[in-house]
Formats: C-alpha cells, structure tokens, sequence
C-alpha cells in the first residue's frame, strides 16, 4: 500500500478503535456486574471466593438466591459457602447472605445458621434474619421483628455532654452521625444512625447531659421495614405484639393504606390465634 495512503488511514484507524472502545468496555463492566446474568458453577465458586471484589460475592449470592427459591438441587453445594458469607465483615454482604438463606426453608443447615445471626451486632443482619426464619416457621426472631413496628431508641454508650447533629424529622442515611457526646476525660464519642431512617425524637438537646445508656435521638420505623413486620406478624404475632400492630391498624400517621390494612388483617390473625377453641 502506498506509504501516503497509510498514513492518511492511521488516524481514521485510531479513531475507529476509540469508538469500539467505547463501546466494548462499557458493556464489558455492565456485564461483569450485572447480577441478573447467570453464572457457571465454576464462576460461582470463583465469585464466592474473591474478597477482592465484594460485588462478586453479592453476584453470587444473588444468583443462588434465585437458583434456591427454584429449588434447583446444583445450589446446595454452596450452602457451607452462603453460611462463611454471613459472617463476612462487610455489612452488604453479611445482610444479602441471610437473605439468600432464606430462599430454601427446607435445610435445617441454613436454618441453624439463621438462628445465630440473631445476635449479629448490625440492626439489618438481624431484621433480615427474623424476617428469613418465618419462612421456616421460625418464631425466634419475633421480639426483633414487633421492634420494627416502633421508634428505636439510640442511647449513648457513655455519660457526657451531647452535640447533636441532627433535628426532628430530618431523614439520615445509614452511618450518618446522629450525635456526639464528650465525656468528661475528654473522649468523644459518635451515635451512628443503624439505618436509613427520620428522627422520630429527640431526647437531648445540645449541650445536655446524659448518662450511659440515655436515649439522644430515636428513629422512626421505616416504612417498608413495618409491611415486612406486619407481614410476619401475622403468622407468628402474639398478644404482647397487638399494642404495636394496634397502632397501624387504627391509621398511624403517614402510614399508607396497604400497612393500614395489612395491620387490620395482621391484629385479627394474632386475635384469632389467642381465641380459645370452641368446645364441643
């Protein structure tokens, strides 16, 4: 080829190249992280194992959840693997893994595991695990589950004088600092919101002082965390529960029709359960 016309289609060249790139690398990270693509066995066991990369995990686990509630019998290999992925130290992880354990109420081995997330030290771990253990007709997780109905309270781990952070009704993110509260050696310490949630309360205005263990703030229920609740509540409730249920089903403001009704329907569940049977 002649040497000109070369070096009039390296640029053109170049540019192509760029536009396929483009193009291609995209899709290529889309697809490496897209957790609907299926993957392989082998894949799975690579994801699982790469710490690396904690996107992996959560692809993994999300397509044996899926596998799991098809009852597909090829998941229950990783079984031993879902259960080591519920006690990873990244919360993410740790929430979506008992989730997935879930989507098989038949394995006595998840459901053990199950049972021991109950005291994990993080609020959605634990939510996410009582929610899970009612599928396997699993009440041990309910005090957790009528707590989900209520303000939660953040109390302080020692006595100080506060430095809030927030206001009334302000919506905070999960790790966002609440509050600070100094003690009097000087160590200051940081109320950390559990969850997305509002500020329900506050028990302690600025430049208060407070104990260990007093309440700062409290956070008002989710809603979707209360139509879970509600939800299971109607299968496993009982009567010390229906104060909280009450609420729901009598119009709790800002509550939406759906939880309103679902509250009517879980009350009258838990009633009928604690009614005596009929004699004959």
């Amino acid at each position: 080829m002649n040497p000109e016309r070369v070096h009039e289609l390296r640029p053109r060249l170049i540019l192509a190249a760029i536009a396929v790139a483009s193009v291609i690398v995209p899709y290529l990270t889309w697809y490496q992280t897209w957790f609907g693509r299926s993957l392989s066995q082998a894949e799975v066991g690579q994801y699982l194992a790469d710490e690396q990369h904690p996107r992996k995990i959560q692809h993994a686990l999300t397509f044996l959840g899926e596998q799991m509630a098809k009852s597909d019998p090829a998941a229950r290999v990783w079984y031993p693997k879902i259960i080591q992925a519920a006690e990873n130290p990244a919360l993410e992880i740790r929430t979506l893994a008992v989730w997935t354990m879930g989507q098989d109420n038949r394995s006595d081995m998840l459901h053990r595991a199950l049972r021991s997330r109950l005291d994990d030290p993080e609020l959605l771990v634990r939510r996410n695990a009582a929610l899970a253990l009612v599928r396997f007709g699993d009440a041990s997780g309910r005090r957790e589950l009528a707590a989900m109905l209520r303000p939660l309270p953040i109390p302080s781990p020692e006595g100080g004088s506060v430095s809030l952070r927030v206001q009334l009704d302000q919506v905070v993110d999960r790790g966002s600092v609440l509050a600070r509260v100094q003690s009097p050696s000087g160590r200051t310490v940081e109320l950390i919101s559990p969850a997305r949630s509002h500020v329900a309360a506050v028990h302690a205005a600025s430049g208060a002082r407070v104990t260990a263990n007093d309440a700062v703030v409290s956070l008002g229920p989710d809603q979707d965390d209360v139509w879970e609740a509600l939800r299971a509540l109607y299968l496993i409730g009982e009567a010390e529960d229906l104060e909280a249920v009450d609420v729901y089903a009598a119009g709790a403001p800002g509550a939406s029709d759906r939880i309103h009704q679902q509250a009517v329907e879980t009350a009258r569940a838990i009633r009928k359960r604690l009614a005596p049977s009929p004699t004959r």
